[in-house]
């Protein structure tokens, strides 16, 4: 074939080649197998899990800081009533003495509207007799106590806000990850999906007895969370008819009459470190390195946990999880 018609034919089979391409057709993707499906889903779980619990630290931030906040504005507005009470007996005293021969300078500072005012120019006033430096003193030392508490009312609202801040960040974190994982798994068979899920059919779990518990509160506790078994996870949920993990052991230890934080990264400091090994019905079992999970030991190397959205609160075992500690509460 002359050059010139084997450069011609080249061209044409490159023309025809670079079509394909942009066609897309030669170079789709391959559709991931189950087991790389799994594998991002599951990432996709722990990581909204591990942003649930740095929502619940924020919305327990911020609890915090509203009823903070709505003490400080109670005791501000105390503190104005007393300071108007004290300013009225001054008062009495301005009368009688404007009567007698005019206002003493203390006295016209001490019943003057603006707090600020007063405390720019109390430590220039005469104050006069010890009575009445003692009235004066006394509506000084309220107003700097109004003007204290108002400066603390304005730095909670300012934690408040930032918490609110941060728990609707990590709601919007949650919303992404479980929305990613859903578009996935609705790309796989009703079967495939039960299995990466782990939504098997557990038959029925006969519940560990007091005998091998720890302790009474112990094995309340365990009793507890039998019963949630089946109940849907629920983000941000402690219950009765959803869980998130920790909202899960703080509700089955608080029906043992215990109290528990509310994350799962600050129930591990709550009670006794115990080891992998020292598992008792009872203990609490944390996972990951980021303590983002946390399950109830109930005996015989299984838990009982709220795992994650679509899964209902369900028994697994104990090192189904890379463990990170354990705690015994009491």
């Amino acid at each position: 074939m002359p050059v010139a018609l084997r450069a011609a034919a080249t061209l044409t089979l490159a023309g025809a080649a670079s079509a394909t391409a942009l066609d897309g057709s030669a170079l789709a993707e391959p559709e991931p197998t189950l087991a790389e499906v799994e594998e991002r889903v599951d990432a996709l779980h722990a990581e909204a899990e591990e942003a649930t619990e740095a929502f619940n630290a924020a919305t327990e931030a911020a609890e915090e800081a509203e009823a903070d906040l709505d003490d400080l504005r109670d005791r501000a507005a105390r503190r104005t009533a007393e300071l108007n009470e004290a300013r009225d007996a001054l008062g009495s005293q301005a009368g009688a003495e404007y009567r007698t021969g005019g206002l003493p300078a203390a006295l016209q500072l001490a019943l003057s509207a603006d707090p600020e005012d007063f405390l720019r120019r109390a430590d220039l006033v005469d104050r006069g007799d010890v009575g009445r430096a003692r009235a004066l003193r006394d509506v000084e030392r309220r107003v700097r106590d109004i003007e204290r508490l108002r400066e603390e009312a304005e730095d909670r609202a300012e934690a408040l806000a930032e918490a609110r801040e941060r728990a609707a960040e990590q709601r919007e974190v949650i919303d992404d990850r479980i929305d990613e994982a859903e578009e996935l798994l609705a790309t796989r068979t009703a079967k495939e999906r039960e299995r990466l899920l782990g939504e098997e059919r557990q038959g029925p779990v006969a519940p560990a007895s007091a005998a091998v518990a720890t302790s009474p509160r112990a094995a309340a506790a365990v009793g507890y969370a039998y019963a949630q078994l089946g109940k849907p996870y629920g983000w941000g949920a402690t219950g009765p008819d959803a869980f998130d993990c920790s909202g899960l052991t703080q509700a089955a230890w608080r029906a043992a009459g215990v109290a528990l934080p509310r994350t799962s990264y600050a129930q591990v400091d709550a009670g006794t470190r115990v080891s992998r090994a020292e598992l008792a019905p009872g203990d609490l079992v944390f996972y990951y390195s980021g303590i983002s999970h946390v399950g109830i030991y109930v005996g015989d190397g299984q838990i009982i946990h709220a795992s994650r959205a679509g899964t209902p609160v369900r028994m697994a075992p104990v090192d189904s999880m890379p463990f990170a500690a354990a705690t015994r509460p009491a």
